[in-house]
């Protein structure tokens, strides 16, 4: 009897002092719950899938079957497949294939075009929308990529033209370790803007391709509107003016401004970049300090206007407009932005916002739709960000899809009256 007793003893102390060493611990951050993701009444949001990689853009079929591009390699693939056979909303089939990565991805006539940092290629998908992974012939190579601002998203048109973005490596096309910019910006010569290739011609090379629009840093978030027939395109503002120019810039002004920007877009445009950037607050393209701007000197008479002007640095890294018949009527042909960023003034980020539309143009103030993919205060972060949103799809019920290339997730959003 007294074993057991010392034996009971040891094991309430024992059991004690773990409890406290548990107490101790810090708590285990876990992911964002789709119940955690902040939307308008009437909307609900489910996790697809997690844990995937990576996603960068992604797009889903006609059967629902949904093809997300990956940004780094997992189990050296490039790109995963997700299938739900039981119809519950959540995918039961993972599969991952190409040796690739990238951003964009996209179905059209009848093949999965994915793009690499320096080009894009594509796979033939058979009627029940499956595709030959083993398989892929190439479209277009040898697109720039000196590793930042590499991403190559694209989008078609309906004659079968493909437009693809080639992102600035050099943040102000300044000469590099100071602050005089570049006198012709050389950079502009095959980067900085978007580039036309045909989207059934196999083996183009950069050369064969036209440049579009210039003057865009880093246009991530690209689509064609069928409504007004037009390519939109939204680019991420370039940083860092006190750096070289306090006598013109705060750090504070540095982190409020230039506004990423939503343009629609036609042949032969400049939208101005590095000459200009256009200030939210002022509502004007300004002559960039690199140039002989002041912070206060307007330029770029030619240059086109954005469309919107959202707060700087949020990083606006897709666009959708909204074609389905499931939402209420004012999301009908109004533009979804997925926001990969935060503005650290504002406080605020890693969310997908609303721009309504009214006869093919920009109508009201743009909202934000869907918050919270953080899962932190931002005013006071408690922790690491869970989810950065980063590509949008519609599904062919018209529920909206939106990836996550942090944490891995894809979630779906709909709408139920």
């Amino acid at each position: 009897m007294k074993n057991f007793k010392t034996s009971m003893s040891q094991f309430v102390l024992a059991t004690l002092a773990l409890g406290i060493l548990m107490s101790n611990k810090p708590a285990v951050k876990m992911p964002v719950e789709e119940s955690a993701i902040k939307v308008p009444a009437g909307f609900s949001t489910k996790i697809v899938a997690s844990g995937l990689g990576a996603t960068r853009h992604l797009t889903v079929a006609n059967n629902g079957d949904i093809y997300a591009k990956l940004s780094k390699f997992k189990d050296g693939k490039g790109i995963v497949h997700l299938r739900d056979t039981n119809k519950d909303g959540v995918a039961d089939e993972t599969n991952y294939f190409g040796d690739f990565v990238g951003t964009g991805i996209q179905i059209q006539n009848g093949f999965l075009y994915a793009s690499s940092n320096t080009g894009v290629n594509r796979f033939k998908m058979n009627d029940k929308w499956e595709v030959d992974k083993a398989h892929y012939e190439n479209i277009v190579s040898g697109l720039i990529d000196k590793g930042r601002d590499n991403a190559k998203p694209f989008v078609f048109d309906r004659q079968s033209n493909m437009y693809v973005t080639i992102g600035s490596w050099n943040d102000a096309c300044r000469v590099p370790g100071t602050g005089q910019g570049m006198v012709p910006c050389t950079v502009l010569d095959s980067a900085g803007g978007i580039w036309k290739f045909k989207a059934d011609q196999l083996g183009q090379k950069f050369q064969d391709g036209k440049r579009y629009i210039t003057g865009l840093k880093n246009a991530v978030g690209i689509t064609w509107n069928t409504k007004t027939n037009t390519l939109f395109a939204t680019s991420h503002g370039r940083g860092f003016f006190h750096d070289f120019y306090p006598q013109y810039y705060t750090s504070k002004q540095s982190a409020e401004i230039p506004a990423e920007c939503l343009y629609e877009i036609h042949e032969g445009d400049d939208a101005g970049w590095p000459i200009i950037y256009y200030d939210q607050f002022q509502n004007k393209k300004i002559l960039a300090p690199e140039y002989g701007g002041d912070g206060k000197k307007t330029a770029g008479e030619k240059a086109i206007n954005p469309k919107v002007a959202f707060p700087a640095h949020l990083g606006p890294n897709d666009v959708l407009f909204y074609t389905g018949n499931q939402f209420p009527a004012k999301y009908k042909n109004g533009a979804f932005v997925a926001f990969h960023g935060q503005n650290s003034e504002l406080k605020k980020g890693y969310f997908v916002a609303f721009v309504p539309f009214v006869n093919n143009k920009p109508s009201g103030k743009w909202e934000v739709f869907a918050d919270n993919f953080s899962g932190i205060d931002l005013a006071k972060p408690t922790g690491p960000v869970q989810h950065r949103p980063c590509g949008l799809a519609q599904g062919p019920d018209g529920s909206l899809y939106v990836a996550d290339d942090l944490g891995g997730t894809i979630f779906k959003i709909s709408y139920k009256k």
